[in-house]
């Protein structure tokens, strides 16, 4: 199948070959068709399989098949739980949309309004926004959401573990009743088939992966080391084995600038992105990473969520997320469109049971490995993972306070700044 089958427009068609592609993904397939219809949708795919095309596409001709004279008005809303997709998404607007008259903007914080405020002024007919930056631009009286036809959620399970879902639906009640919506998430947890019932009208479901799998292109080797040793392990291979373009995941910010400035030192080009960090360095760490200036990225899961990185040969989980749905999102950023890729777990003894939550959740044992000179010690102790949940380490009552609770609070205040 081909994209003019999909009944895209000439200028989509001419835009959509000039990125090189030629043949729609499932995801693609699947999607165009029902955005075109006007019918709401709810969908579900894997990390790279081309999904923001999938709205991006059929939306934009909608949007310039109705164009309305007059000042132009915000017809398409776009929320993302990130900076980083946001962009994404906005970049991809623009290159999709080069050969039509629609004006799109991008509002994220971490950055100055003037800019965005100035975009709005002028009159979009996109918008792709974060939620805490969109809110507090209409309550400073900029942003006017009363002509929105189509609203698109994307990675929609990701804005509820940050704590969006206030915030949502506060947006929800600034735009028209009678709209179009499109509900993207990784997974079809309980609370996100909630948000879908009070959000999409009779909606077509789509699934073109099954749940909480891992890409079959992707080697997962577990590396069972000392807690310790991870970073000396971690330096050994990707010196051994030249590996080139390295995602690596910690659990928590300081971890990661940690980690970051020992590589370097070994000279192995680091950079650490996480919430901490302005948007500028973010954005040059990420630039550098991509045009391959810079051998390693090493981030936490709320900063990598939305890295579009093409054929990204190896992810490395320094160390394993505390939620097991996560090693999912993480890993499916390597092994991307048809492409092989490696994904790389240094589990110590403290992270047993995470790594056994992760087996039982994608139904298959990973291979373990041990690198000669880096034997873990056999009567090794396990200890309280830092920031993490272990259920024999607290207490639940005090888990969830102190844990989930905190972090939720912390990340909704910084996605606002």
């Amino acid at each position: 199948m081909s994209f003019s089958e999909l009944g895209l427009h000439d200028d989509l068609l001419r835009a959509v070959t000039a990125q090189g592609y030629t043949q729609p993904t499932p995801i693609q397939q699947k999607a165009i068709p029902v955005v075109l219809e006007g019918r709401d949708m709810l969908a579900s795919a894997q990390t790279g399989t081309g999904k923001t095309a999938g709205f991006t596409l059929p939306m934009l001709q909608r949007l310039a098949g109705g164009k309305k004279p007059g000042k132009r008005q915000v017809r398409a809303l776009v929320l993302t739980p990130t900076r980083e997709l946001a962009a994404q998404v906005g970049e991809s607007v623009s290159v999709y949309g080069q050969h039509l008259s629609l004006r799109s903007h991008i509002i994220f914080g971490g950055v100055g309004q003037q800019p965005q405020v100035d975009a709005l002024k002028a009159g979009l007919d996109v918008l792709v926004a974060t939620p805490g930056r969109l809110l507090d631009l209409h309550q400073q009286g900029h942003v006017d959401l009363s002509s929105v036809e189509i609203l698109v959620l994307d990675e929609a399970d990701r804005m509820l573990d940050m704590g969006f879902i206030h915030d949502i639906k506060r947006l929800l009640r600034l735009v028209p009743k009678k709209r179009q919506n499109l509900l993207f998430s990784a997974t079809f947890s309980n609370e996100i088939q909630a948000l879908a019932q009070q959000l999409l009208d009779n909606p077509a479901l789509i699934e073109v992966a099954p749940r909480n799998t891992t890409a079959e292109k992707i080697l997962q080797t577990v590396y069972r080391v000392d807690r310790d040793q991870k970073r000396h392990l971690l330096a050994h291979l990707i010196q051994q084995h030249g590996w080139f373009q390295v995602l690596v995941f910690t659990r928590t910010k300081h971890g990661a600038n940690r980690l970051a400035e020992q590589l370097s030192k070994q000279d192995i080009p680091a950079m650490a992105i996480h919430g901490n960090k302005s948007q500028g360095a973010r954005t040059r760490a990420l630039g550098a990473f991509k045009s391959g200036d810079l051998q390693v990225l090493v981030a936490t899961d709320i900063a990598a969520r939305g890295l579009d990185i093409n054929e990204l040969p190896h992810v490395v989980n320094f160390d394993l997320p505390n939620v097991a749905e996560d090693y999912v999102h993480r890993i499916g950023r390597t092994g991307r469109a048809g492409s092989n890729g490696e994904a790389v777990s240094l589990v110590c003894v403290d992270e047993h049971g995470l790594l056994s939550g992760i087996e039982r959740l994608i139904k298959q044992n990973l291979p373990k490995r041990i690198e000669p000179g880096f034997e873990p010690d056999p009567n090794a102790k396990p200890e309280p993972i830092e920031n993490g949940r272990r259920g024999q380490q607290q207490p639940r009552a005090k888990r969830k306070t102190d844990g989930q609770g905190a972090k939720a609070d912390g990340q909704r205040r910084r996605a606002r700044r």
